[in-house]
């Protein structure tokens, strides 16, 4: 049996948008928006790139790539719209 894992309520204070935004985006995974939130920070505080891809990111935001214009990395939409 594994031990519970201890929560605490905390109150962050974020903008409407982004909230009705964080919504859309967990209904559509068939998800609480606390789960959906609390998953999306689990992955920024503990899943960190390892060499190679650290090598990548900072190679395109470089712009140093062969007859390539420099990627837009400032969201994952701007990527996804190169």
């Amino acid at each position: 049996m594994e031990a519970a894992i201890q929560k605490k309520a905390t109150m962050f204070r974020l903008s409407a948008e982004l909230i009705e935004r964080l919504k859309v985006m967990a209904k559509r995974e068939h998800r609480s928006l606390n789960n959906f939130v609390e998953c999306i920070l689990l992955d920024v505080a503990y899943n960190e790139p390892n060499d190679v891809t650290k090598s990548a990111i900072e190679e395109a935001r470089s712009g140093k790539l062969r007859d390539v214009p420099a990627v837009d990395t400032s969201s994952a939409e701007a990527m996804f719209n190169y």
